[in-house]
């Protein structure tokens, strides 16, 4: 444990100290995600999107006591809270964690590359689980922050600690190194990943092996001779090697592949060894491959071992939010228990505000001690978790403190006992979160719980939403806020869902095209302002009721809610007020300006929050001179308005694709729509945007046919030679277009492409997969994503992306992802 004054002689910092003897456990810089409040330290943190010290007023109202802030933050306020004072807030955490991670003589193993470092830490986990007590990087917190938090984790009950260390640019790593201090390195491979802030892949390679500076063992891949070099030079470490080569230190002979599993044989220390790898795929072997080399090197019996290999998960480290029975949903963390990854879960329910009763079922943690139950215990109280069901031996004896924290629990003795005696109408309208040990097997409750549809789902990922929202917000001017559009579902996306976690990231503005999509976002509990783009006077009782804000194009529908407002004794409620500018769709002409001002001005009913239009063609640079002339227009208008008005109100006329084309007019709000998603609408490739949704199916049957044979209806799927047809659940119901069929679409199956056979049918579609080795019923098959991009697709069928999106059908599963 550490004091505040503790802290502050550690970091050598000026401080204004009011409780010296306050005593520090969490280290924060999320303000979303306090638990602790007592014993937490806020650092402060400021980045290209957000400045912390904004949040500290809030933190100190929910109980922090402590902070960490830069030397020009005004403490006033804050009579009686601790202040540490610092030029840079995360160099500070860097220096804590570092001086932390000094207290430990324990071995300490760091991952570094540009694939597998996730994946190789969860499986020496779970392999070394049973030797040792480890403490690991929650998911992938490899960054010049996440290691920090990493490391503060520490503790004297573990007697191993396992990081993994990310970069993206030159200089980094030397600050990983000294806040891990490995004693063991470990280099996965080297792939493409941030290749552009690199001068070459022999620089990127030498500065993620400055990890290794300290190291006593490093372990890689031999058979790239020129990685091995760069390690020796920077390095003193003795290096274990593994490859195929004869001069590694691990010498493998042979992968021998059968029924989806790879037995490998392996010369080490003058010793043969069989392995039995439970995954045939080459990444798998290649990181089941370094994983052997750590635990021949720990001198683990090979015996042991195999032994182990065989009880290998997979490593999803995905949060999925899937449709659940009784209208409820489900949140499927099952693949591992501790309690850094638990509070990344909890906080993932919390962002599910549609539901406002949230059930958690949690297995025994393995390992855990006294604190760490009682940690557990505190974080449901704190997240106001509504029920609790608690499986395994050991929460027996933490029952009654959890039923003094929580009304509502029960507890199994084991998962069996659980399936076989709780009911499933127990479960109604709520977010139930599943947290458990691989070994208590919760995917039983989980294929209990799920919603049973058809195998065809769209995955949208949360994660990458975000990111595009971050990517956008990089290239705005200061002040600019973002309205995120989520009509027509969120673009077919889910809008509840997407709402929530646009909301829990902070975007200022929702827009939906009508009062019953608001409506929806209210009873899910979104808090932001909603515009609603099209209002008609049978909307106007909904649009007070939610206290939604309606955009007002005309005269007419102007006068009707001015009278209706008069009529309900309403006043100041707020409007966006949409000027025509060359659209010609909806809006306020020029010569109704005049009207549009003596309403507005008359009585005080009324407030303006946004003037704004529509650009016709932001995306077309061809017609740039005439969207400048819209954006003059507005800016007149505007003017006008703020004139006649004596107060201020928000300007916007971008969307995402003239956000970035034309930053000019970015004024002080943006629209995101179809960029949220990953889709670049401007074809600048300015961003580094990531694909958001994919959809995907899986094969339901494969036939051979012979030439002369045709495939669906009206004999339109001509077979000229021998082929292997595939028949996919999914159809024109489904969203996928019959513009597609005879070769015109195509569809990604175990890393081929592969054309549609003749036409598509409303439920199911052939392709051909005569050139796909090894395929068979079952395979998952990606619609769009990753591989084929939704721009591609809407090509192929002669429309726009946002005309695939909005059309895939109701009776298609969405499945939420956070990685």
């Amino acid at each position: 444990m550490y004091t505040i004054n503790k802290i502050a002689s550690i970091l050598n910092a000026d401080s204004k100290i009011a409780a010296g003897d306050c005593v520090i456990e969490q280290l924060l810089t999320d303000s979303r995600r306090l638990i602790f409040p007592s014993t937490t330290l806020f650092f402060a943190l400021v980045t290209q999107r957000r400045d912390a010290h904004n949040y500290i007023g809030e933190m100190h109202e929910r109980g922090v006591r402590s902070f960490v802030v830069q030397y020009s933050f005004d403490t006033t306020p804050f009579a009686e809270a601790n202040f540490i004072f610092t030029d840079d807030t995360l160099a500070a955490l860097q220096t804590l964690a570092a001086y932390h991670r000094k207290q430990f003589q324990y071995p300490v193993i760091a991952i570094t590359g540009s694939n597998g470092k996730t994946i190789v830490k969860e499986w020496l986990y779970q392999l070394l689980s049973p030797d040792y007590n480890i403490v690991r990087s929650p998911r992938s917190y490899n960054s010049q922050l996440g290691v920090a938090l990493s490391v503060w984790q520490m503790n004297a009950d573990n007697n191993l600690a396992i990081f993994e260390a990310g970069i993206s640019m030159p200089g980094e790593m030397e600050r990983l190194e000294n806040i891990i201090q490995p004693t063991t390195g470990i280099l996965t491979n080297i792939g493409s990943a941030h290749n552009e802030n690199f001068v070459s892949a022999a620089q990127k390679t030498e500065e993620k092996c400055k990890l290794f500076k300290h190291c006593e063992t490093v372990i890689a891949d031999g058979d790239n001779s020129s990685v091995v070099e760069i390690i020796r030079k920077n390095s003193k470490a003795n290096i274990i090697t593994w490859g195929d080569n004869e001069n590694n230190t691990i010498q493998i002979f042979s992968r021998l592949e059968s029924e989806g599993k790879v037995v490998i044989e392996l010369k080490y220390n003058k010793a043969i060894h069989q392995f039995h790898i439970p995954f045939a795929d080459e990444a798998s072997v290649q990181n089941i491959e370094t994983c052997i080399a750590v635990l021949l090197h720990l001198n683990i019996p090979a015996r042991t071992i195999n032994e182990r290999l065989q009880a290998l998960q997979p490593v999803d480290m995905r949060l999925q939010l899937i449709p659940a029975i009784n209208n409820c949903a489900l949140i499927n963390d099952s693949y591992s228990f501790d309690t850094a990854s638990f509070a990344v879960a909890l906080d993932f329910m919390q962002q599910q505000n549609q539901f406002t009763h949230k059930t958690v079922i949690l297995s025994d943690a393995p390992g855990a001690n006294n604190g760490a139950y009682a940690d557990i215990i505190f974080m449901l109280k704190a997240r106001n978790v509504s029920s609790a069901i608690v499986i395994g031996t050991q929460w027996k004896n933490y029952f009654p403190f959890l039923k003094e924290a929580i009304n509502d629990v029960y507890y199994y003795a084991s998962t069996n006992e659980f399936l076989n005696q709780f009911s499933t109408s127990f479960f109604r309208s709520q977010v139930i979160l599943l947290k458990g040990a691989r070994r208590f097997g919760f995917e039983n409750i989980a294929a209990m719980l799920q919603q049973k549809v058809h195998r065809t789902v769209m995955e949208i990922n949360l994660t990458a939403v975000i990111h595009n929202v971050n990517e956008y917000r990089k290239m705005l001017k200061p002040g600019v806020k973002i309205m995120a559009m989520v009509k027509a579902s969120g673009y077919g996306s889910g809008s509840a869902e997407i709402a929530n976690v646009l909301q829990y990231h902070k975007v200022d503005y929702l827009a939906v095209a009508y009062a019953d999509e608001g409506v929806e976002l209210r009873r899910a509990n979104i808090r932001l302002p909603i515009m609603i783009m099209n209002v008609d006077e049978e909307a106007f009782e909904q649009v007070i009721q939610y206290n939604l804000e309606p955009e007002i194009y005309s005269i007419g529908i102007l006068k009707k809610f001015d009278a209706f407002l008069n009529r309900q004794g309403l006043q100041y409620y707020p409007v966006h007020i949409k000027i025509d500018t060359g659209m010609h769709r909806l809006g306020f002409g020029k010569d109704e300006l005049d009207d549009l001002i003596e309403i507005l001005k008359t009585g005080n009913r009324l407030v303006v929050k946004s003037v704004f239009s529509h650009l016709v063609a932001s995306e077309d640079a061809a017609e740039d001179a005439f969207s400048f002339k819209q954006a003059d227009r507005l800016e007149k208008t505007f003017s006008k308005l703020q004139a006649a008005l004596d107060y201020s109100f928000i300007k916007h006329i971008s969307n995402s694709a003239a956000s970035i084309r034309l930053p000019q007019l970015q004024f002080d709000m943006i629209r995101l729509g179809i960029g949220l998603y990953g889709i670049d609408s401007s074809n600048s490739h300015v961003l580094s945007l990531q694909p958001a949704v994919t959809l995907k199916t899986t094969v339901a049957q494969l036939r051979k046919l012979e030439a002369g044979d045709t495939v669906g209806y009206n004999r339109r799927g001509k077979i000229n030679i021998d082929s292997i047809i595939a028949t996919l659940r999914i159809g024109y119901a489904d969203g996928f277009r019959r513009a597609l069929s005879n070769s015109v679409g195509k569809v990604f199956i175990r890393g081929k492409y592969a054309p549609v056979v003749g036409s598509v049918a409303m439920d199911m579609t052939m392709v051909d997969v005569t050139n796909i080795d090894d395929i068979e019923e079952g395979d998952e098959v990606e619609i769009f994503g990753n591989n084929i991009g939704i721009n591609e697709v809407a090509k192929s069928c002669n429309t726009i992306p946002y005309e695939i999106l909005t059309g895939i059908s109701s009776r298609v599963k969405r499945i939420y992802i956070e990685e």
